[in-house]
């Protein structure tokens, strides 16, 4: 076929409920046509194969901002508008957001409190929540698996592990949702203001609780973040913050959004249901093949602190790349048949929760309360089944479904 010249001659509409629910023909295309191309839509420089989205991951001449190495106005950016400072200040204080040298010392700080075996300590207290929630929809008939068991699960978890007290809680899943609108390909208006407006909110609520728990310190994970003492550094006030608002958004977001599509993938592949129901052991395993095989961060943004030619294509200084996730989990230069799902995949070196210096701090923590929630269903409600062809969110960078029908 001859090579289109755009984005949109091949197929990709980050704005097209079709492309949305099932973007992988996009991808084989642009992996084999187009592995580098511009979209002038979006502004984005998309990077399609495993290989290029692995290295550049991994490569410091890209950041995830370019502002410890030069102003908006020297990248050739606009400033954003002085109305978003708000959502700014609270993203740029997170790690997600950080380059070196702030980006090593916060990780380092942070990681002092988030250990993998606190992480592990809290897999009874996650069985538990999610035994609860079973309770609740056990004999119920039809339900949203959604609603009642994936939205639940992790935003329980991480405000209890952050110490929201329980009374607050319903404030938390609203307040992600609308700072992450901000993340979405060229954001409405409307989206903006709702970003701006919950930065604010969460900011001024964690504020206090921060206060308060400096003054009354208690076992929660703020209370040690704010005692955490390393070389003498400490985390600032807006360093913790961003810290707590990263692990609610990024955490929350991504394993509400991995539980309904895999469920959705395994209601459309009933013979490996099966074969999961057959063989517990390979639980582990399956988490990391629905997390390859429809990938529920489909792109990551690093933007070019230095010009470099890829494939031909000379990319300049100030660019920013969209790195498709989600087509590198298809290719088949790094995958045997990957769009197959085989949920006994080995090796699966899947790029789902990043690499580099950002690779995903909650990764040890998603996984557990992934395999918590899959075990726990599969064990208590065996014959599940779909209800309903499910609808998905309008969202892309985001991606997942708005609600999954299901019956007990």
């Amino acid at each position: 076929m001859p090579v289109s010249t755009t984005a949109a001659e091949l197929g990709f509409a980050p704005n097209d409920p079709a492309f949305i629910a099932d973007p992988y023909p996009v991808y084989a295309e642009l992996r084999e046509h187009a592995p580098v191309l511009y979209d002038e839509r979006t502004d984005h420089y998309l990077i399609s194969r495993y290989e290029d989205v692995s290295a550049l991951l991994r490569d410091r001449r890209f950041g995830r901002t370019y502002l410890h190495v030069a102003s908006h106005e020297e990248m050739g950016r606009p400033s954003p508008p002085a109305w978003h400072d708000p959502f700014w200040d609270l993203i740029n204080a997170g790690i997600l957001d950080m380059e070196p040298p702030d980006h090593t010392r916060v990780r380092r700080l942070v990681s002092k409190a988030f250990t993998p075996r606190y992480v592990e300590s809290l897999r009874p207290r996650v069985q538990e929540i999610m035994d609860g929630l079973v309770d609740r929809v056990a004999g119920a008939g039809e339900f949203d698996l959604l609603a009642e068991l994936a939205e639940p699960l992790p935003v329980t978890v991480i405000a209890e592990v952050l110490g929201v007290p329980e009374a607050d809680r319903h404030l938390l899943r609203p307040w992600s949702a609308d700072i992450c609108k901000m993340y979405e390909l060229n954001p409405s208006l409307e989206m903006q203001r709702d970003a701006v407006r919950a930065s604010v909110e969460f900011s001024e609520y964690l504020r206090a609780l921060l206060r308060e728990r400096r003054a009354h310190p208690g076992e929660d994970l703020i209370s040690q973040l704010a005692l955490v003492l390393d070389e003498g550094e400490r985390l600032s006030e807006s360093e913790l913050v961003g810290t707590c608002v990263l692990l609610l958004n990024a955490g929350h977001e991504a394993t509400v959004n991995a539980t309904g599509i895999a469920w959705w993938t395994l209601f459309r592949h009933p013979e490996q249901l099966a074969r999961l129901h057959e063989d517990r052991s390979l639980l582990s395993s399956a988490i990391e093949e629905l997390l390859r095989y429809d990938t529920p961060a489909p792109m990551f943004e690093r933007w070019v602190l230095e010009g470099f030619e890829l494939h031909g294509v000379e990319i300049p200084r100030g660019a920013e790349l969209g790195l498709l996730f989600a087509s590198a989990n298809r290719d088949p230069a790094a995958f045997d048949r990957p769009d197959e799902l085989d949920l006994a995949r080995e090796p699966n070196p899947h790029l789902t929760f990043g690499a580099g210096i950002h690779f995903c701090l909650g990764a040890p923590l998603g996984r557990q309360e992934l395999q918590v929630s899959f075990g726990t269903i599969l064990e208590r409600l065996p014959n599940l089944e779909l209800a309903a062809e499910p609808v998905w969110k309008p969202g892309f960078v985001l991606r997942g479904l708005a609600e999954l029908r299901v019956r007990a």
